[in-house]
């Protein structure tokens, strides 16, 4: 049986891509090479920012169903976040990236692939709107807060808040630092949000509108994201290294 390629996932996931290596690009002109650019530290920037991680990480959910062995790629995918720990820790331990983005994603791939049996059990259009509850209500939560953004519903108890493993979960201690910081609670919520939305639309039939392709660049683009995420950084260091010098 043939299978199916989702040719516009592809093409969003790569204009993700994209707008991740423009962000990144002005991160290093920003904060390694002193530009002052007022606009990307202010609201526009973090909306900017934001977009691009609600974009993969909703995605990958989305897809998560759409391979044979998802506990397998999630284990890749992990794996990848740790090389990129591990090379910050290293080269620039104060930039370091500790549970990054694709150390969520790895951990939402295995921890849907573990708990798929029972997944598939729930009707999709209330997990989606469940799971869609829970992030807006857990989204502050890593900065002490029930509540979504500028709404607060409440504190949450601070002895959760202790050391690495309650920050892997959404609660970390006032001494954790890391550029790049994605932990379960709330991430997972909105991974869970587009992995019940593929159900939705697969049991409507409506997933075959995702068929035709679109772009092809955007495509190919889509379709390596995980090798071009683990390149993109060194090549834009290296690139602004040679116009601009050492890095301040």
């Amino acid at each position: 049986m043939k299978k199916i390629r989702y040719r516009k996932l592809d093409a969003i996931r790569g204009i993700a891509l994209i707008n991740m290596i423009a962000y990144h690009a002005i991160w290093d002109l920003v904060y390694l090479y002193g530009f002052q650019w007022d606009w990307y530290q202010s609201e526009i920037g973090y909306i900017w920012q934001q977009g691009i991680c609600w974009t993969f990480i909703f995605l990958s959910g989305f897809c998560c169903s759409l391979g044979r062995n998802p506990i397998k790629r999630g284990f890749t995918v992990f794996l990848a976040g740790a090389v990129i720990t591990a090379v910050t820790l290293v080269i620039m331990p104060e930039n370091r990236v500790v549970f990054g983005v694709l150390t969520l994603i790895g951990s939402c791939m295995i921890i849907a692939g573990v708990l798929e049996r029972w997944l598939k059990r729930l009707t999709p259009v209330p997990g989606m709107l469940l799971s869609f509850g829970l992030f807006i209500l857990t989204r502050n939560v890593n900065g002490g807060q029930l509540g979504f953004e500028r709404f607060v519903l409440c504190e949450v108890e601070s002895g959760l808040y202790d050391n690495l493993v309650t920050a892997y979960v959404g609660f970390p201690a006032k001494d954790f630092y890391s550029t790049d910081y994605f932990s379960i609670i709330p991430w997972l919520f909105l991974f869970m949000t587009g992995y019940f939305l593929f159900r939705v639309l697969e049991k409507t039939k409506a997933a075959g509108m995702l068929e035709k392709s679109v772009c092809v660049p955007l495509e190919w683009l889509g379709r390596h994201s995980l090798p071009l995420y683990m390149l993109h950084q060194p090549v834009i260091y290296g690139v602004l290294e040679l116009m601009f010098g050492i890095a301040k």
